[in-house]
């Protein structure tokens, strides 16, 4: 179905989206293949990706949007936090013969642990994920969209770029970095015709948080976190109306300021009562 704000893309061009087998990225992958977009998803779970490809493919035939077969989709089981990753997403989509107007750096790892006691491959994992994999997707795609005056990047940061707390630092820091590199890169792109927005989404209601399906429902009764269609929508919103960044929840607006300026000596404290009742802190 056609979403208001969403320009219909006639399938004649691609978007990249990585982490697109489940959650959020899944979301993605649907809601533009609806509005006409061809797609190139990617994952480190083939098999994943191979189920979530074919239920988005039968969106696209059910919603009958697509009469001319134009739309077209390449699946791409890839580790990103590999060095060569961004190249072979980008050989891949070389190979597509459907030029790529729209990449949505999505793909996120999350774990609450000291920094002193996580796995060193968890440690590099997050780093490549997060920064340098979607720092070198740009860079190969966006040449491409300078020269045709045309494109839309969507980095996905997070309200914890603002949160650097125990346990949570590695995460918050990754997604800071995302912040000001996409800061920096929007202006760069100022004229070319290719925009960057940043989304700042606080908790949303997906997996990637290990909590029981209870608390995850009643979380989202009391506004502490937003269902991902809607974080999505919402994104991809800001995304095509070429906005520099969003920040949807009006919770997350309030505390921002408060947050942000929290000392060391309340932080540490309530760390502590934390570790008590965390184990393998």
């Amino acid at each position: 179905m056609s979403i208001k704000g969403i320009p219909f893309g006639k399938y004649e061009s691609a978007a990249v989206i990585t982490g697109a087998a489940g959650g959020m990225g899944r979301i993605y992958a649907g809601l533009l293949a609806e509005n006409g977009y061809c797609l190139i998803m990617v994952d480190i779970s083939g098999e994943n990706l191979a189920k979530a490809a074919d239920e988005v493919r039968g969106l696209v035939d059910k919603s009958g949007l697509d009469p001319d077969g134009k739309f077209r989709i390449l699946t791409l089981a890839q580790d990103l936090s590999q060095m060569d990753a961004a190249s072979k997403v980008g050989e891949a989509a070389a190979g597509f013969g459907v030029p790529v107007d729209i990449l949505i750096n999505n793909a996120g790892l999350f774990f609450f642990r000291e920094m002193a006691s996580t796995d060193k491959n968890k440690l590099s994992a997050i780093m490549m994920v997060h920064n340098y994999t979607p720092l070198m997707l740009c860079r190969e795609f966006l040449p491409a969209m300078k020269e045709r005056k045309h494109g839309y990047i969507l980095n996905i940061s997070s309200l914890a770029a603002w949160m650097p707390w125990p346990a949570v630092g590695m995460y918050a820091n990754t997604k800071r970095f995302i912040k000001a590199f996409s800061r920096s890169l929007r202006v760069e792109c100022r004229g070319t015709g290719v925009s960057v927005t940043t989304a700042y989404f606080g908790a949303v209601d997906t997996p990637l948080y290990s909590l029981k399906p209870s608390l995850r429902r009643l979380a989202v009764r009391i506004y502490v976190m937003i269902p991902p269609r809607k974080a999505v929508e919402k994104a991809l919103k800001a995304m095509f109306g070429r906005r520099k960044q969003l920040m949807p929840g009006l919770i997350n607006k309030i505390f921002l300021p408060l947050i942000a300026i929290l000392p060391d000596w309340i932080i540490g404290p309530v760390y502590g009562l934390v570790k008590k009742h965390v184990k393998g802190l």
